[in-house]
C-alpha cells in the first residue's frame, strides 16, 4: 500500500514554507541582534523577515565581517608590531603633545590605544590636487630609489596615464631596486586592464600579491565585500604618499564613466620625516597578512635625527581587525574638539549616530560646518543613502557645497579649526567605519591646515550651494529612493 497516495502535496509544501519561514524568522532574533549595531540589527531583521530566504542568503554571505581565524592570528601580530614602534620614543621622535589643545592630546592617546601608531614629529607634508601631476611625483620619487619601492592600492591597474609610474618600476628593478607591490584582488577582477597589469608586474621581476582574495578553491575566502581600500607608496623609507588617488586613470577606464564623460578628483600628499616608517609599518603589516612573509623590521637606527619640517603626524590603520572602528572613534573625538570650524570633504557620506551628534553639537556652540560632496554620483545606492541626510545637516545649520560634473570628488579629509587635519583613504560611511582596511593620517600643524584651506577654496570655487529652499522641492519619488537607500547602508 502506497503510504503517500492521496497526499495533497500543494497543502503539504505550503505547510513545509510556513514553518521554514517562521524558523528563519524566530532563530534571526536570536542570531542577528548579537554584538551588532541597533541600526544594522534592525536592517537586517527588516530584510529576513519580508524575505526569509532571499534575506537569509544574503544574511549568510555578507552579515558577518569577522575575519578567517587565520587572518585574525596575523591581525594579532601586526598590531603588537605597531605598537612596538613606540620604542621610536628613545630617540626622540615622539611628538610632544602637551602643548596641544587637551581634547586633541586626548584623541591622539585614543587612536594609539585603539591600533594607531604614536604621533611622531618633524614631517613634511606636501598636498597635490593634479590627478595626473601626482603620477608623475610618484615617479619621480621611484626614479630615485636606491634600495625599496613599496606600493599599496586598492585600484591599482598598468594604463596609458599610470604608465609613467610602471615604467619608473620597470627601470627600478632593472637596476636592482626591491619592488614590492600589494593590489586588492576584487577590485581587479572588477576593473579593466587586471591581466595587462598582472603580466606588467611579472615580467618586471617585482614580488606581488593580491589582498584579501577571494579564492575559495584555494582555501582563500572571507565576507566577500570586506576589501583592503588602503593607498600608499614608501620609497626607501625616506618619501611616502598617502590620500584617496587610486593607481588608475581619472575615468577608471569604465564605460559608463566614460560615457558619461566622469572623471575622479582626488587629494595626494606627499611626505617626508619619520611618519615615512609609519606608512611602511602599515605596508609590512598588510605583507605579512598576504603572503605570510614578514619584511626585516624597521631599523629605526637608521632614521635621521635631523628632521625635515615640523608637522606632527600620525597613522591610524583600522579595519575589521583593529579595536571597534577606531577610524569612526578617532574622527568623533576630534571633530568634538572644534571650537570655530570644521570642514568636510568625502565622496561618500553616510555618517552614523556619532557622527550626526558630533555634528549637530558643533553647529550648536556656534562652529561653522561645511561638507563637500559631488553633485552627481557614480554608485547609485550610496549616492541616495547620502543624499538622505541632507535635510538633516541643512536644518542642523551644516552648508553643503556640492561639486560640479563632470567630477567625481573623490578626496576624503577634514579639517578643525586651523590647526589639525585628517587625510586618507577613509570616507565617512559604513564600509569605511566598519568594513574596509582604511589608512588616515592625522596631521597636527597650521601651515598644512592652510594648504587644505587652499585646496578647500578650489573646491568652493567649482561647487554650488545646496540650499533648504532647493531641498525642499525634491520630489516624493526621489524622496522615497533616498530612505530606500539609506535603510540598504545599515546591513553590514
Amino acid at each position: 500500500m502506497d503510504l503517500f497516495t492521496g497526499w495533497d502535496w500543494a497543502y503539504i509544501w505550503a505547510i513545509f514554507v510556513i514553518i521554514l519561514d517562521n524558523t528563519i524568522r524566530i532563530v534571526a532574533l536570536f542570531v542577528v541582534p548579537h554584538n551588532r549595531r541597533p541600526t544594522s540589527g534592525m536592517a537586517w531583521l527588516i530584510a529576513i523577515f519580508a524575505l526569509p530566504v532571499p534575506g537569509l542568503i544574503l544574511f549568510l554571505i555578507i552579515g558577518s565581517k569577522s575575519l578567517p581565524k587565520k587572518r585574525v592570528t596575523k591581525q594579532g601580530a601586526i598590531n603588537q608590531y605597531v605598537a612596538d614602534i613606540a620604542e621610536r620614543e628613545n630617540r626622540g621622535l615622539i611628538s610632544d603633545t602637551s602643548g596641544m589643545r587637551p581634547g586633541i592630546q586626548s584623541a591622539v592617546r585614543l587612536g594609539q590605544t585603539l591600533g594607531a601608531q604614536p604621533m611622531l614629529r618633524g614631517n613634511t607634508a606636501t598636498i597635490t590636487i593634479d590627478y595626473e601631476h601626482s603620477f608623475e611625483l610618484m615617479a619621480q620619487a621611484i626614479r630615485e630609489a636606491k634600495v625599496y619601492v613599496h606600493i599599496e592600492f586598492y585600484i591599482l591597474v598598468h594604463d596609458e596615464t599610470t604608465d609613467v609610474v610602471f615604467q619608473e618600476l620597470r627601470e627600478a628593478a632593472a637596476r636592482g631596486v626591491k619592488v614590492r607591490v600589494l593590489l586588492d584582488h576584487v577590485s581587479s577582477l572588477r576593473n579593466p586592464g587586471r591581466k595587462r597589469t598582472a603580466k606588467s608586474l611579472t615580467d618586471m621581476g617585482a614580488e606581488w600579491s593580491y589582498m584579501l582574495p577571494v579564492r575559495p578553491w584555494r582555501g582563500e575566502y572571507q565576507r566577500p565585500d570586506l576589501r583592503n581600500h588602503r593607498k600608499l607608496i614608501v620609497v626607501d623609507g625616506r618619501v611616502g604618499f598617502t590620500g584617496s588617488q587610486n593607481l588608475v586613470d581619472s575615468s577608471y577606464n569604465m564605460r559608463k564613466n566614460i560615457r558619461r564623460g566622469l572623471h575622479w578628483r582626488d587629494l595626494m600628499v606627499r611626505v617626508e620625516g619619520p611618519i615615512v616608517l609609519g606608512l611602511e609599518a602599515v605596508f609590512q603589516g598588510d605583507w605579512y597578512q598576504e603572503t605570510g612573509n614578514y619584511l626585516e623590521r624597521l631599523n629605526i637606527e637608521e632614521v635621521p635625527t635631523d628632521f625635515p619640517g615640523d608637522l606632527d603626524c600620525q597613522i591610524v590603520p583600522s579595519g575589521p581587525g583593529y579595536a571597534a572602528e577606531n577610524n569612526l572613534q578617532v574622527f568623533v573625538s576630534l571633530l568634538y574638539t572644534a571650537r570655530r570650524r570644521i570642514s568636510i570633504t568625502s565622496p561618500y557620506f553616510v555618517p552614523d549616530g556619532s557622527i550626526m551628534n558630533a555634528l549637530r553639537a558643533a553647529t550648536a556652540r556656534g562652529v561653522e560646518v561645511e561638507l563637500f560632496v559631488s553633485e552627481v554620483g557614480d554608485q547609485v545606492l550610496v549616492y541616495h543613502a547620502q543624499r538622505s541626510y541632507y535635510e538633516e545637516l541643512l536644518n542642523a545649520g551644516v552648508r553643503i557645497w556640492m561639486y560640479r560634473p563632470p567630477y567625481i570628488l573623490h578626496s576624503k579629509h577634514f579639517t578643525i579649526d586651523d590647526e589639525v587635519a585628517v587625510v586618507g583613504s577613509s570616507n565617512m560611511d559604513p564600509r569605511s567605519f566598519g568594513l574596509n582596511m582604511e589608512i588616515s593620517m592625522v596631521v597636527n600643524g597650521a601651515s598644512f591646515v592652510r594648504d587644505l584651506d587652499e585646496v578647500n577654496d578650489f573646491y568652493r570655487a567649482n561647487s554650488r550651494e545646496l540650499l533648504p529652499e532647493e531641498w525642499d522641492k525634491q520630489p516624493l519619488w526621489s524622496r522615497l529612493l533616498d530612505g530606500l537607500a539609506r535603510l540598504t547602508s545599515a546591513l553590514q
